[in-house]
């Protein structure tokens, strides 16, 4: 009966939870989401098609196999947690995926070559860690375990690595590999 009544509660205020107690998030997404039909990976592959940070979305459930399933700007999309499943767990990284605060208000205050690197998906110079994974994603947590790392892994494609190099003062000063 409590656990009913928590539940009630919780729906009252918005919050939904799944079957096993994981939160349904909704909010935005932190960051451009690359996608294969209605797939997206953890990888985030740059060269896919992508949804722009910013986009309304809505955990819809959790499923087995490190799988979450969304409503992103109305269209049902299937997340997985595919290579990071080690390090972290489904729920984690879905939280780092749905924000409360809408990044497009950020993101209009930074300069123009930000601004335009964000909108096409791009890493370049003198990005901060934060700038880079609105543009691209986060990097997956089985080769970039820490956000503080010197150096992010990431990739463009199935095939594709590239690396993102940051100074001492967390700013981009250089890419190895073909983003």
């Amino acid at each position: 009966m409590k656990a009913i009544g928590f539940a009630a509660a919780l729906a009252a205020v918005g919050i939904g939870l799944a079957a096993h107690g994981q939160e349904l998030l909704e909010g935005y997404t932190c960051c451009n989401l690359h996608y294969d039909k209605d797939w997206i990976s953890d990888a985030n592959w740059r060269r896919l098609p992508s949804i722009p940070a910013g986009s309304k979305i809505r955990i819809t459930s959790y499923g087995w196999n490190n799988r979450a399933n969304a409503q992103i700007d109305g269209r049902e999309m299937h997340i997985g947690h595919d290579y990071g499943r080690n390090e972290e767990k489904l729920e984690q990284y879905v939280a780092k995926l749905v924000v409360k605060k809408d990044p497009r208000a950020a993101i209009a205050r930074y300069p123009a070559k930000i601004r335009d690197a964000i909108k096409d998906g791009t890493v370049i110079p003198g990005m901060t860690r934060e700038q880079v994974i609105i543009s691209v994603g986060y990097p997956p947590t089985h080769r970039t375990p820490r956000l503080d790392a010197p150096v992010w892994n990431l990739w463009a494609s199935r095939a594709g690595r590239y690396e993102v190099h940051f100074s001492d003062k967390g700013v981009v000063d250089k890419i190895v590999g073909t983003p």
